[in-house]
């Protein structure tokens, strides 16, 4: 008999929307996270369709999610620019889980506790399909660009 499916608050609301999606499931010791080109090559897809999601604040009360590739790092002038603010900074990891019901290495731009205005990195536009976590280590999911910023209301723009 085959294992059940795993579904998370992010497949499930990807599910409610009727968005075309294939989940990719992979192992890690003990559920510790791994970084995305490991992530990638588990899944055996291309490392540039991969992608993963950051969070990053501008002080009290604001945060951003930003959605780049595996092998890129943010550029936090170019993200704070896009967002409209001086400065954006990381958030510290012990803050992920509570802000985001995420954890690290799990978190997904779809379904977080509560919407934040989220940018893909613009290079993700003309990709075919993109691949972002499904809201928990282990699991990724596949699907068009375009149908991942309509489900978590994002914007392309240069952020790496």
């Amino acid at each position: 008999m085959a294992k059940k499916q795993a579904k998370t608050n992010a497949i499930r609301f990807i599910e409610q929307q009727k968005i075309a999606h294939d989940v990719f499931e992979y192992t890690t010791e003990e559920g510790a996270a791994v970084d995305g080109v490991t992530v990638a090559n588990k899944i055996g897809q291309p490392v540039e369709y991969v992608y993963k999601t950051l969070v990053a604040t501008a002080g009290k009360g604001k945060f951003f999610v930003f959605v780049i590739p595996v092998a890129a790092e943010l550029n936090l002038k170019a993200a704070a620019k896009a967002v409209g603010e001086k400065k954006v900074e990381m958030i510290p990891v012990k803050e992920l889980l509570g802000l985001t019901g995420y954890v690290r290495g799990g978190c997904s731009p779809i379904g977080m506790k509560k919407p934040f205005p989220t940018l893909i990195e613009a290079a993700a536009e003309a990709l075919d399909y993109m691949i972002v976590s499904a809201g928990k280590i282990g699991l990724q999911m596949k699907l068009s660009p375009k149908d991942l910023a309509k489900a978590a209301n994002a914007q392309f723009v240069s952020i790496v």
